[in-house]
């Protein structure tokens, strides 16, 4: 899982999405605007290719994050390396189509309809008389029925992640033939759809040790157009190989290989071979841009004459050179952009794929205590933000259409899409002040002198040490008195894309790089920028105050590799913030304490992480903003909702959508739904994040998905003399 996202459907079964907040509102719209979009912002970008110019045989090298922890996608570490292998091994009664909608999958389904709505909902499917498991046995009945008993919840030796949907079955029949599975439900479930994919079987769902244990490392029974080779957790490979027992068309490559490649070698991995396929950052596109530009020309090695350090490093420095390297001695230095010469010229072998990932970033504001449980105080931080102005600063650089999300429950494209952001309402400074005086905040008041709280980050800034420095490299905190003026270094942040697992970022360095907290007198700091910088036009002089308190949110924010877009964001927020007189304290923290130590343990104000879109967001976004409910040992279960913010109108408007088998009517109360979650102000989606990926050349119907469930068996290389034609993404 990346510092800002969450593995995607698979995984998500367990969580799902996000939550609002407490306000008393007016019966609202479904949604703001009657405008839905009937296609994705940006199409899938695969190299689209015809089966007939693809070669047979090969192996396709696709990095992952790392080797699965399981191959079961029920349980709770699956991660994007589970989803990988079980589209490509395991049956899906559904997958998704280019707009992010459940189809049908003909080589599993000849049909699935409700059939019955009285007494109880009734489907039946029938299923492909040519489909079988590896081992010969028909696909039947028997696997389905495994299925729900395992996840339905009844029993809890089984270590599922989730029981969504399975809990309302009622029984599951043969139908009128051994290809026909009749599964009766208990209560009407909309979602139907969303079982049975993917499907095990039965040998894997029948027992707890076999669902617990027994397909963690290994799928001995498999029904797709691959199957579990081995997983190699030494060589941190897990090997798929073509299924001999296949009834659809036959893969087109022999094996396909998921390599484990840390997001920071990835450029690396595809200059030398390792791999053909692979999720990148912004920076790691711009270099393979580069390269096919021949990047590399007039570099300080050329001639063969001695160049001064100087220059070398100056050369290094604007190429992106570890900065380590760029310091070291002149030998040193030269080896480093000799190989970075080398991979550039590999890297020529390679295009970038990219569109729209099937996933969002938002602002989340905690709201269970402190300043941020004034739902006045939520809204004021939400009108002052400029939406489109943050999807541009991320998308505009890379070409994609830098659209704001308007929805919590879908994005466009999507069938259940529509902008419900009018319930809430734009960027409005007047407003957002008018909010905040509401409150009782006002400029100018006087703050009591408190002791700093500690900083989440593992070397938080001590109270009175350097706090008006505003840090490092000649940077200051924008909102304070300009007493201390540092050297400006020429360093930016450019807005980049997001990673995919679950999504890295790339872009400038971030003044909280090293994890330390800065604060300044009088109030949290603002943006970072450079000496000599003015503070906003319009923006409230002196902090706001109220009973002796600071208006001071606490921003935190992940300090790993890939940050650098979050951290442009962020700084863009705050300065919008500072705007309307809402000061905060950024605060970095390691990657992999991001989630568990801070958001899910409710330890921030601000910050920023991504959620997937679903096709099924009665089902999936639920958990997410469900109103929190206390337990019976009086502890308060959040579910996913991390903003701790629910109502009992949105949780009503979530059931009645999951119960409802007319699709219009659901879909009503969806965008409903969502136009109550904008006016709690808890969540504030940003922009959809970009899908980058490297790809050889001569791969084809692989790359940047978008919302298609990937077709693993027309995956392969080109043969030799065709020609692919151009993406519709770049047509």
């Amino acid at each position: 899982m990346s510092h800002d996202g969450v593995g995607l459907r698979a995984v998500m079964r367990a969580a799902a999405f996000l939550t609002a907040g407490a306000l008393a509102v007016p019966l609202l719209s479904g949604c703001g605007s009657d405008d839905k979009a009937d296609r994705p912002l940006a199409p899938q970008d695969i190299a689209l290719a015809a089966r007939t110019q693809v070669a047979e045989g090969g192996t396709l090298k696709w990095a992952v994050d790392a080797v699965p922890e399981t191959l079961n996608a029920y349980q709770a570490d699956a991660d994007t390396g589970t989803t990988r292998v079980a589209q490509a091994v395991l049956p899906s009664m559904f997958r998704l189509d280019a707009n992010g909608a459940p189809e049908a999958n003909p080589a599993y389904l000849e049909s699935a309809k409700v059939i019955e709505t009285e007494p109880r909902q009734v489907v039946l499917y029938k299923l492909n008389q040519q489909a079988v498991w590896s081992d010969g046995r028909e696909i039947g009945a028997a696997d389905f029925v495994a299925q729900w008993r395992a996840l339905s919840g009844k029993n809890t030796a089984f270590w599922t992640a989730r029981n969504a949907g399975y809990d309302r079955i009622e029984k599951i029949e043969r139908g009128a033939s051994d290809l026909q599975v009749r599964v009766t439900f208990s209560r009407p479930y909309a979602d139907w759809k969303s079982l049975f994919s993917p499907l095990y079987p039965k040998d894997v769902m029948g027992t707890p040790d076999a669902f617990n244990d027994g397909a963690r490392r290994q799928l001995k029974t498999t029904a797709g157009p691959f199957k579990v080779g081995k997983v190699d957790t030494a060589a941190k490979d897990v090997v798929l190989t073509r299924n001999p027992r296949w009834w659809g068309e036959p893969a087109k490559l022999d094996q396909i290989v998921l390599h484990a490649v840390p997001r920071t070698d990835r450029t690396t991995a595809l200059a030398d071979g390792t791999v053909d396929l692979a999720d990148i950052d912004a920076s790691d596109a711009q270099r393979i841009g580069s390269a096919s530009g021949g990047n590399g020309a007039g570099s300080p090695l050329q001639g063969g004459g001695k160049t001064s350090a100087k220059k070398l490093r100056s050369w290094a420095l604007a190429h992106g050179l570890e900065s380590e390297k760029v310091h070291a001695g002149q030998k040193t230095l030269r080896k480093a952009i000799t190989r970075y010469l080398d991979e550039q010229e590999a890297l020529r072998s390679y295009d970038v794929r990219k569109s729209l990932e099937p996933a969002y970033t938002q602002l989340a504001m905690n709201g269970a205590s402190g300043l941020l449980s004034d739902e006045r105080v939520r809204r004021a931080v939400a009108r002052a933000l400029d939406r489109t102005e943050l999807a541009k600063l991320v998308l505009t650089p890379l070409g994609l259409p830098a659209v704001p999300v308007g929805s919590h429950l879908a994005l466009a494209g999507q069938p259940d899409y529509a902008d419900g952001s009018d319930a809430l309402g734009g960027q409005d400074t007047k407003e957002a002040q008018a909010l905040l005086s509401e409150a009782g905040w006002v400029p100018g008041g006087p703050v009591k002198q408190q002791k700093p709280d500690k900083a989440a980050g593992p070397e938080a800034t001590k109270a009175g040490e350097d706090e008006s420095e505003g840090g490092k490299d000649g940077e200051y905190i924008v909102g304070e008195d300009n007493k201390h003026p540092g050297k400006p270094d020429g360093k930016g942040s450019d807005g980049k894309g997001s990673d995919g697992k679950n999504g890295h970022e790339d872009g400038g360095r971030d003044l909280a790089q090293d994890g330390k907290q800065y604060s300044g007198q009088g109030g949290a700091p603002g943006a970072y920028a450079p000496k000599g910088t003015a503070a906003p036009a319009g923006a409230v002089t002196g902090p706001l105050a109220k009973d002796g308190q600071a208006l001071n949110l606490r921003f935190v924010l992940p300090s790993g590799a890939g940050s650098q877009t979050l951290d442009a964001v962020a700084r863009k927020i705050t300065a919008m913030l500072e705007k309307v007189g809402i000061r905060t304290t950024i605060t970095k923290v390691p990657d992999d304490s991001y989630f568990k130590d801070h958001i899910a343990a409710g330890d921030f104000d601000l910050a920023l992480y991504s959620w997937p879109g679903t096709a099924f967001p009665a089902t999936d976004a639920r958990p997410i903003y469900a109103k929190p409910a206390a337990a019976a040992d009086g502890s308060v279960n959040i579910e996913q909702n991390y903003t701790r913010l629910g109502t009992d109108q949105v949780d009503q408007l979530f059931d009645q959508a999951a119960a409802t088998l007319d699709t219009d009517q659901a879909r009503d109360l969806i965008r409903k739904a969502d136009s109550r979650i904008w006016a709690t102000a808890g969540s504030i989606p940003l922009y959809q994040r970009p899908q980058l990926v490297g790809a050889r050349k001569n791969l084809v119907n692989a790359g940047a998905f978008g919302f298609r469930t990937p077709v693993y068996e027309d995956m392969g290389f080109l043969k030799k003399g065709a020609t692919i034609s151009p993406s519709p993404s770049k047509s």
